[in-house]
């Protein structure tokens, strides 16, 4: 079964957002389960990552994985942590989705 490559982009999104969740209450790798849920994250993010690469160019690939991985990590760090963006960070958040809009809808960059 092949699975296509924007699904395994969205794996490999989802894979680096638990683990960096994780990263937290790993405690700097004192605890077991975290840090195993850490290696298994960024393991599956990176490996799912590798496997886009040859059907998406990498800027792309790299644009939508770091772009949506910082969006969704900070909704996490809202609803776990109550760490609320103000202003300037919601902006920032705004412009990084245009950024990765713009690269998707209008880029002329091909896959090799």
């Amino acid at each position: 079964m092949r699975v296509p490559p924007y699904a395994l982009l969205a794996i490999a999104i989802v894979a680096e957002v638990v683990a960096t969740s994780a990263l937290r209450a790993a405690e700097g790798f004192s605890r077991v389960l975290p840090s195993v849920i850490v290696v298994l994250g960024y393991g599956v993010a990176f490996y799912c990552l590798s496997l886009t690469l040859k059907s998406i160019p990498v800027g792309i690939v790299y644009a939508v994985w770091s772009g949506a991985g910082i969006v969704l990590i900070t909704l996490v760090a809202l609803v776990l942590y109550r760490q609320v963006p103000d202003w300037p960070a919601i902006v920032g958040l705004g412009l990084i989705i245009s950024g990765v809009v713009v690269l998707n809808l209008f880029s002329k960059m091909q896959a090799h």
